[in-house]
């Protein structure tokens, strides 16, 4: 553990409280123009605004200031880990995101079907976004790989992604990708970026020319680029710092990953958003803290579409009273990074939070947005301290010193 965590496990304490963390993927965004309003802004949000009236507001750094996160990070600090000490490789969280039992031997590995044209450059990193049905069976067809000494694993993940586990003794994890995130070019080689992943580099030289071999013919699918290659972290779990009894509820594969790594308890929560809302119903007994994820606001925000990203705000809006009609003790809003449309990617932006509790300090808001976040009484703080102050207004825990 941190430091930081380390104090919050001496000083947590056991009551009834229920806490709720609705995560809105890539929620913070930017105007498009100067002086107009981002896509939180924009959108017609009732319930989120009445929230706002009887919370506080705030804006939360992912990581550091000026520093963009990807989805693993983003999450992380929202469960209260330093984001900079504990780095989680994609294979890890995509091989957990399907429930596959990853051992201390293992390296697991995120993987892209890809097109390769006929000089060996690749055409399409993505494959043509080939469907799960067509995916699947290439999955089965790698998973007959043989290497002496190791055991290989390929399962599949949804349409052109995949998972690759190597099992075996001396396996390190710091292997760079082989995705070279351009087309035009060939897909780089493993490298190891210390001495220990040595061996996993020889390991995924040997899967990637069997590989080559066995996809030649299945174009657009006709090979395929590694990510993420890494060992399950020694993590602590939920239980160890705050003592909570923990569900997610969670529908893409990498989120529920980060949920099982932190020791969550990844529930069944169907497709959509009211499918998520019944499963949070139907648990609400059984856990002390709820982790629940909307991933529409980030993947609108990256494909560029305001207009998309706010009908999805309002979306996550109309869900909030089935949320607040539990009555949870502590409820927080907020998104793991921001995505503006205007960017079409992930930004460094702070995410705007909003902290709902009785016992919270209420700030004047009217609003959830950017700008009543700015003023908020949260302040801007690092995203790793959201859950301290989940903890503290939910009664959890005790005084700190005589």
């Amino acid at each position: 553990m941190s430091d930081f965590q380390d104090l919050i496990s001496k000083l947590k304490k056991k009551n009834d409280s229920k806490i709720v963390l609705l995560v809105a993927d890539g929620l913070g965004g930017l105007p498009l123009e100067p002086g107009g309003k981002t896509e939180l802004e924009t959108a017609n949000t009732p319930n989120l605004d009445a929230l706002a009236q009887r919370g506080t507001l705030g804006l939360s750094t992912p990581v550091l200031p000026g520093i963009t996160p990807g989805s693993g990070p983003g999450h992380l600090g929202l469960f209260g880990y330093d984001p900079v000490k504990y780095q989680i490789g994609r294979g890890v969280l995509e091989a957990l995101g399907i429930d596959f039992d990853l051992g201390p031997n293992d390296v697991a590995i995120r993987g892209n079907f890809c097109t390769l044209d006929d000089a060996g450059s690749i055409e399409d990193r993505r494959a043509g976004r080939i469907s799960s049905e067509k995916a699947a069976p290439l999955c089965e067809k790698l998973n007959d790989i043989k290497i002496p000494g190791v055991e290989v694993f390929v399962r599949h993940v949804k349409e052109y992604r995949l998972v690759v586990v190597f099992r075996g003794e001396g396996l390190g994890g710091d292997v760079d990708d082989t995705d070279p995130q351009a087309t035009g070019v060939p897909p780089l080689d493993p490298n190891p970026r210390n001495e220990a992943a040595k061996k996993t580099v020889e390991v995924a030289q040997e899967f990637l020319k069997q590989a080559r071999e066995l996809l030649k013919d299945d174009r657009p699918a006709n090979f395929l680029t590694l990510r993420g290659i890494a060992k399950r972290p020694d993590i602590p779990t939920y239980e160890e710092v705050y003592g909570l009894k923990t569900g997610a509820v969670a529908v893409y594969p990498m989120y529920r990953g980060l949920a099982r790594l932190v020791g969550m308890d990844v529930l069944d929560a169907g497709q959509t958003l009211d499918d998520q809302c019944s499963r949070l119903e139907a648990a609400w007994k059984d856990y002390d803290f709820f982790f629940m994820h909307f991933k529409y606001t980030d993947s609108t925000g990256e494909d560029g579409n305001f207009d998309a990203k706010v009908q999805r705000i309002e979306e996550l809006d109309a869900a909030i009273p089935r949320i607040t009609a539990l009555n949870p003790d502590v409820l927080m809003v907020t998104g793991d990074h921001s995505t503006p449309s205007k960017m079409k990617s992930h930004s460094w932006h702070p995410v705007p939070t909003l902290l709902a509790a009785n016992n919270c300090r209420y700030d004047n808001s009217t609003e959830f947005s950017e700008s009543a976040c700015l003023r908020g009484g949260l302040g801007q703080f690092e995203a790793k301290y959201l859950m301290s102050l989940a903890m503290a207004n939910a009664g959890r825990l005790e005084k700190y010193g005589a």
